[in-house]
């Protein structure tokens, strides 16, 4: 598995369409037992030559209770790798096109992908998922104070941001025209495919920024002195007030961080 970090979009269990609350309930139901048996996977055909991992046993969500709610965020796998062999083409070189996703399988990934949403015009994917590093466009929904650090119920050192996705749309709103003033304009366009994704939701949901398995790569000293949402926002606070060379000095640090944790691939 390739270490990854997550921004999941939690919804309300009693948010989700009637049909699919009471799959939802069925599972919780069925969770305790689940959860004590060995995960076990299945290497499920998309289109062409690409394959995925995925449950043997059917869909499965991640789920949090905050303050006495459940919230769930769907998997929805088939529906990612979709979509994530569709955005390959766009993010690569174009000689890397053919070795992994040839045209022919992109556009049967396409009609695939279109497909599934016509058959559930509301369904759209509940997390982002980036290997080897956090975009940076991400920390722009978060603030200081909503940063975790800790053991999870493994033992295992995690970190994360969770806040309402009502306060990350404002956020976003709130970063677009300061980043549009500047050259980091493209950066803006992004933030608004973030704001579009998170209006998908129920008003009430919940957005995670989750660390995972990045961890496992990271010192706890590393994790500790890693404050990129509020050096990000330290440099959106910069721009706005015009202070250039101190908003790219800013930018860049955090920036330069990120590089060395995605440089770890090749020597893993």
């Amino acid at each position: 598995m390739v270490p990854s970090a997550y921004l999941r979009v939690f919804q309300p269990l009693d948010a989700f369409e009637r049909d699919e609350q009471l799959h939802w309930e069925r599972y919780l139901v069925e969770q305790a037992r689940v959860r004590s048996l060995t995960q076990r996977y299945a290497d499920r055909p998309t289109v062409g030559k690409v394959g995925m991992l995925a449950p043997a046993d059917g869909e499965h969500a991640e789920v949090r209770v905050i303050d006495g709610r459940t919230y769930l965020s769907p998997w929805r796998m088939r529906m990612r790798i979709l979509a994530a062999m569709l955005a390959f083409r766009d993010s690569e070189p174009m000689d890397l096109w053919e070795q992994y996703v040839p045209k022919k399988d992109a556009r049967r990934a396409a009609r695939d992908l279109n497909r599934l949403r016509r058959r559930d015009p509301h369904a759209v994917a509940f997390s982002h998922q980036s290997p080897w590093h956090v975009p940076i466009r991400w920390f722009v929904l978060f603030r200081e104070e909503e940063r975790w650090l800790g053991e999870d119920e493994q033992g295992r050192l995690r970190m994360r941001y969770r806040t309402s996705t009502r306060r990350a749309m404002r956020r976003a709103e709130h970063a677009v025209q300061p980043l549009r003033r500047s050259d980091l304009g493209p950066i803006s366009d992004l933030i608004v495919d973030l704001h579009q994704w998170m209006a998908s939701f129920h008003r009430s949901s919940i957005l995670e920024l989750d660390y995972a398995e990045l961890c496992d790569f990271l010192t706890w000293d590393e994790l500790d002195d890693d404050h990129s949402a509020r050096e990000i926002h330290d440099a959106l606070g910069a721009l706005e007030r015009e202070e250039f060379p101190a908003a790219a000095d800013t930018y860049q640090g955090v920036l330069t961080r990120w590089a060395e944790v995605r440089s770890r691939e090749i020597m893993n």
